[in-house]
């Protein structure tokens, strides 16, 4: 059973082939990209689950002056059911103001749980300090707490980090690069020179000689209209053209955790030769009872009577030619009868060797 799951471990990767991609599913428009928001704001409502720290009682006493309620100087509030929060939330590229976004709403005192309160409208700025939207709304909380009184406690998920979808209104609109200037620019997700320098040609072939260019492993530039309806239309073209993205670098992944191992296709072997075997050592109890002869005045008793084998595994050496492939490699792991544990052994003593062509990652 050992070696089928070591051999369905290794022979994931064995039918992975690159298939032609759409240029949008493999680079991105430079520009084109969502931004942070970042707000504080309090959370009321809640069963007797908040928290009574000074930054809260600060923040509602200035939530009550800003309604016009000022309480006397020296008051001390009660507030068990207000909770001091932080919001963030990703604003999206080309988001217009009145349209709605998502955010998440966390704890950032001793509140117990959020569960059942509700936002207070809230500022969500961004990086420049400019406010971009609005946050207010009722909190759906998956997670759920509860304690008890000889200070026992139970925790399912996380109490004190919420969600409201659509709980915040878009203010203002951030300013996007995408209708300046001659070119647009697309940033491969994963940065090759094979697959940008492909990426260009389709585009050239598609539209014509010397409209796009490879500018590095990440980057293709490519001409475009300054009319920007005709630029959207355009680069719709473009990216549902499909072409084909380099296969990536010869790899080997382990998780040392889980022992599940991940060899690329592009895995190579060079000379080497790999031995596995030990000795099995079983020792077996035989407990033998020992009666005294009629009349000899002895006791009965019993005698341990130990059984000690050794045997040889059948130790075998492999030799791996110039160029073995991954079918050859497993076939050969199985052989040898190596479980994980001893397969990340040997990958890991081959490659100190300097006999495997490709990389090994251990995570």
């Amino acid at each position: 059973m050992r070696y089928l799951s070591i051999a369905l471990c290794l022979a994931v990767v064995l039918s992975f082939t690159v298939e032609a991609a759409r240029i949008k599913d493999v680079a991105d428009i430079e520009g084109v990209r969502s931004n942070q928001l970042v707000g504080y704001g309090l959370v009321v409502g809640l069963p007797g689950t908040g928290e009574q720290s000074p930054f809260t009682e600060q923040s509602f006493r200035t939530m009550l002056a800003n309604f016009g309620i000022n309480l006397p100087a020296g008051t001390r509030t009660q507030i068990k059911n207000v909770a001091a929060v932080a919001i963030h939330a990703e604003l999206p590229a080309f988001a217009k103001p009145g349209q709605t976004i998502d955010i998440t709403v966390s704890s950032v005192g001793s509140a117990k749980s959020l569960r059942g309160g509700t936002l207070l409208q809230t500022f969500l700025t961004g990086l420049d300090g400019n406010v971009y939207a609005v946050a207010q709304g009722s909190l759906i909380v998956s997670g759920l707490g509860a304690e008890g009184l000889d200070g026992s406690r139970i925790l399912v998920n996380t109490p004190t980090v919420g969600r409201i979808p659509n709980g915040a209104v878009v203010e203002r609109e951030v300013e996007s690069p995408f209708g300046q200037g001659d070119f647009i620019t697309f940033n491969l997700k994963r940065p090759d020179f094979t697959t940008a320098k492909r990426l260009a040609e389709t585009i050239n072939g598609f539209m014509g000689p010397e409209t796009a260019y490879s500018l590095d492993a990440s980057s293709v530039q490519v001409r475009a209209p300054r009319d920007i309806s005709q630029r959207v239309s355009y680069l719709a073209t473009l990216e549902n053209l499909t072409f084909q993205p380099a296969d990536q670098s010869a790899k080997i992944i382990i998780n040392s955790r889980t022992g599940t191992i991940v060899i690329g296709k592009d895995v190579r072997l060079f000379p080497a030769a790999v031995t596995h075997g030990g000795l099995t050592v079983t020792i077996a109890e035989n407990p033998q009872v020992v009666q005294p002869n009629p009349f000899a005045g002895g006791d009965t008793a019993i005698v341990q009577d130990s059984i000690i084998n050794v045997s040889p595994e059948n130790s075998r050496m492999f030799k791996f030619d110039p160029g073995v492939t991954l079918d050859d490699l497993v076939r050969t792991v199985n052989a040898v009868g190596a479980a994980p544990g001893d397969l990340m052994a040997i990958l890991e003593a081959l490659k100190e060797a300097g006999a495997i062509h490709g990389e090994l990652v251990v995570i």
